[in-house]
């Protein structure tokens, strides 16, 4: 009930399907005046997305099927992975030093690199 959907005519050539059959979708579906919970709402206010208005309105518009079923489908993935996206936390990276162990393992193997390329030096 809160997704505003509307069939509109596809764009483009196609011939006489184009011309006459709406099958092209335009979903529009206002982000503050929506159920999700304050912090989904806050995310997706917060992204800088061209499908997103200054009035926080997402507007879809999916035209790349044949069917109008086809496109509302479209159109609904296209929501539910825009709206998944900020779901997901990203934890910032803690920054650690190497181990001792490995700090020594690093090295060593470094100077055995560095022996095997001295070996290939003519002698002169």
């Amino acid at each position: 009930s809160e997704i505003e959907i509307s069939a509109i005519r596809s764009q483009g050539a196609g011939g006489q399907n184009v011309n006459k059959v709406a099958t092209a979708i335009h979903l529009r579906f206002d982000i503050r005046a929506s159920s999700l919970p304050e912090w989904y709402q806050e995310r997706l206010l917060k992204l800088t997305d061209r499908r997103i208005t200054n009035e926080g309105v997402i507007v879809i518009k999916s035209q790349e099927h044949r069917s109008q079923e086809r496109n509302r489908s479209a159109a609904f993935d296209r929501l539910k992975e825009l709206i998944l996206s900020v779901a997901v936390v990203v934890l910032p990276r803690k920054i650690r030093t190497p181990s001792k162990g490995q700090e020594r393992r690093r090295l060593a193997a470094k100077k055995h690199r560095s022996e095997i390329k001295a070996m290939r030096k003519i002698v002169e």
